[in-house]
């Protein structure tokens, strides 16, 4: 379960003292391919710390912040505390593997990066090939537990979400196609799957609504960051729209996202028959959401253009939308 390279978007990191040593030439990173930094020797503490900086743990919250709510829903309740607590673990696993993965495979472009330049494998804190071998043991671990203690089309769920994640975002569309982060993003989305099938074994159209909606509301999401942090995706040849398309053009395409998404959020409501607390609230976050998209368009060529105000904003209307979802099986 992975997402929105997410998946790195959920938190920039600090600027880092020195630039990174790694050229932005290098080609897609594997094994063997890019000459990995030096490691630097560290306590037991900053080890372990730096281990679990690697799987990204802010973007797991953000996953889970979405596979519980599904759950409820499809439980219409409380779901079994064991099919909750292996799926929450399950999903844990895949998160972070999928993220290891991806910074395995990023790290010579997040020693280039200011944004990126203080994680573990861009410092040299931690051996590329160690953080190659947790990736590959956390994304096998998660599919195991998802198979043991859920089902089996929750573990073909985790593991699809892994591939589209590591394979199809990482490996295949980050660096070549400014589209990366609109069909990478659909990793980000799975989780909402995998908590409903968990529960339920099987798919309807609900999960696929929810999906939707995390889908057109991974663009909005990320789009700001990359105008953040436009230079840093230049200097490493990472075609994010805002490198490659100008800022009027990237504010209207947020827009249209924006709209998109709370067309899906509002087609929840007949779909699973959501009552007045998830409606209220998905009237209100989208009416905001809307807000400050064109608000974001009208900052276009001032000093005022302040990205990172929708970008934390995003993360504030997923988290609430979500938590009504979540709610309203109880009140609704």
């Amino acid at each position: 379960m992975a997402a929105i390279d997410p998946m790195g978007a959920a938190t920039p990191g600090p600027l880092p003292t020195t630039p990174g040593p790694l050229s932005a030439e290098s080609a897609h990173p594997g094994i063997g391919r890019t000459k990995d930094v030096p490691t630097v020797a560290r306590t037991r503490m900053d080890t372990f710390a730096a281990y679990v900086a690697l799987t990204k743990p802010r973007i797991i919250e953000l996953l889970l912040v979405t596979t519980i709510p599904a759950m409820l829903l499809a439980a219409n309740g409380w779901p079994p505390l064991g099919t909750a607590l292996g799926t929450l673990l399950g999903g844990t696993l895949a998160a972070g593997g999928a993220n290891t993965m991806n910074s395995y495979l990023d790290r010579d472009i997040d020693a280039i990066m200011h944004r990126t330049g203080a994680r573990p494998l861009a410092t040299g804190a931690l051996p590329a090939r160690n953080a190659l071998i947790l990736g590959a043991v956390l994304s096998i671990s998660a599919v195991i537990a998802l198979l043991v203690l859920t089902n089996l089309l929750a573990a073909v769920l985790g593991a699809l979400a892994i591939l589209m994640y590591v394979v199809g975002y990482t490996m295949v569309l980050k660096r070549r196609t400014s589209q990366n982060i609109v069909w990478g993003g659909a990793a980000g989305c799975m989780p909402v799957l995998i908590g409903w099938a968990a529960v339920t074994g099987s798919l309807t159209w609900t999960p696929f609504v929810l999906f939707a909606v995390v889908f057109f509301w991974t663009p909005p999401h990320y789009w700001p960051l990359s105008m953040r942090y436009k230079a840093d995706y230049a200097a490493a040849n990472v075609p994010m729209l805002p490198v490659v398309a100008d800022t009027t053009a990237v504010a209207q395409r947020i827009i249209r996202y924006v709209w998109a998404m709370v067309a899906a959020s509002l087609l929840l409501i007949p779909v699973a028959g959501m009552g007045i607390v998830y409606s209220s609230m998905a009237v209100v976050l989208g009416g905001l959401f809307l807000w400050e998209a064109y608000a974001l368009r009208g900052r276009v060529g001032t000093a005022r253009l302040a990205p990172m105000r929708l970008f934390h904003g995003s993360i504030t209307y997923l988290s609430l939308l979500f938590l009504a979802v979540g709610i309203d099986p109880f009140i609704g």
